[in-house]
């Protein structure tokens, strides 16, 4: 299935940085193949990765979601954000929240719309479990959470939560917790298997639809306070416009990671052409609201 150069799907992440500083062992975006093949130091330099966010904006891509790795790790992606939101672009950042602070959301006031903070759980045993925790040792706890949360609502971002459902947290409870902070959005993924991100790593935490399923109907009593969108596995195959930390659009149709050639070296529509993209899941999955 090879897509037809559109904006059916006007929402783009970007992942600029491998690196990380938590150790999630169902992590489906490690691009260890990219790093041990063309990109040693997992990660572009500084001003191709701004040529690539330019001609992603300037091809009509409306909202873009810098994700990684850590995203914030890297130097310069204040710059990214400033290029994307002076091409007119809706920003977005996904992180684990470890290293936002009232200093770095000063520095992104004015250009960065959203943060997507990426919380799977409460319980401090589940998240050394899966590694999500600083160097797989040291989670955030609770507190730290709702202290992030409560910068980025006094410095006017919009909030987003991301939750990975697992093995380690399928039956738990967030709704005390959700309900407390109230984002805009909160995302439900059932973890993904991907061959060559994941493999060896993600089968103790696969759960099954119906697994799944549970924790979306613990949690339905949310759904008249704020957005809750549930992802299966199935919708998150093919339904995002991705780009690599090489600069390369990539898709995961096949259980695996496809790429494109460089968008710098080939351009937006000739490299997006090479990929895998369904512009009906994506509305499925309710990836187009309203995020300007």
């Amino acid at each position: 299935m090879k897509n037809q150069f559109s904006l059916a799907v006007p929402a783009v992440n970007f992942h600029v940085w491998e690196p990380c500083n938590m150790r999630c062992k169902f992590c489906f975006a490690t691009f260890q193949d990219v790093k041990q093949s063309i990109l040693p130091k997992g990660h572009i330099p500084k001003q191709e990765a701004l040529k690539v966010v330019e001609l992603l904006a300037k091809s009509g891509f409306e909202k873009i979601t810098f994700a990684g790795g850590e995203p914030t790790l890297c130097p310069w992606i204040v710059d990214l954000i400033q290029c994307a939101k002076s091409n007119g672009m809706t920003t977005m950042i996904v992180t684990n929240g470890s290293r936002i602070s009232p200093q770095w959301l000063a520095k992104c006031k004015g250009i960065l719309d959203w943060i997507a903070l990426s919380i799977d759980s409460l319980n401090t045993a589940s998240n050394l479990s899966s590694g999500r925790a600083i160097s797989g040792k040291k989670p955030l706890l609770e507190s730290d959470y709702l202290d992030i949360i409560d910068a980025i609502k006094s410095g006017g971002f919009r909030l987003k939560i991301n939750t990975v459902v697992s093995k380690v947290n399928w039956q738990e409870n967030m709704v005390d917790f959700i309900g407390q902070t109230l984002p805009e959005r909160w995302k439900l993924f059932q973890v993904l298997p991907i061959k060559g991100q994941n493999s060896g790593r993600v089968d103790d935490f696969l759960i099954s639809s119906k697994q799944f399923q549970y924790f979306c109907d613990t949690h339905n009593c949310l759904h008249d306070h704020l957005k809750v969108v549930s992802e299966t596995n199935d919708l998150m195959t093919a339904s995002y416009v991705m780009v690599d930390p090489a600069g390369r659009f990539f898709d995961n149709s096949m259980g695996f990671h496809t790429y494109s050639e460089s968008i710098v070296e080939v351009g937006v529509r000739t490299a997006i052409q090479q990929v895998a993209i369904s512009s009906e899941k994506f509305m499925l999955r309710q990836g187009l609201y309203d995020w300007g």
